[in-house]
């Protein structure tokens, strides 16, 4: 299946953008643990950081959904073979 993050550039940008603030974030439970802050605290971090982990897994298998079908679309495949293989990459991420 094509994807379509290597032609768009701008999407590129915007996922490696919220990739390093996730790091950022991971960095910062690691700090949070260092120095003994509250678990309760820590949770709210980590459930940010997964729910930007999230955002940034969808945005991908969207690419790689739309990707698929405008592979089809061009050779004028059937669909099935195309759903099936997201399925599977969905499955995994999920």
């Amino acid at each position: 299946m094509s994807d379509l993050l290597d032609k768009n550039e701008d999407m590129k940008k915007d996922l490696m953008s919220r990739l390093k603030r996730i790091e950022g974030q991971v960095r910062g439970v690691q700090k949070m643990i260092e120095n003994n802050r509250d678990c309760g605290e820590i949770v709210v971090q980590l459930a940010a950081i997964k729910a930007a982990v999230n955002r940034v897994g969808f945005t991908v298998l969207a690419c790689h959904l739309a990707g698929g079908i405008k592979e089809v679309i061009e050779k004028d495949e059937d669909i099935a073979k195309c759903m099936d293989e997201f399925m599977t990459v969905l499955k995994k991420f999920s």
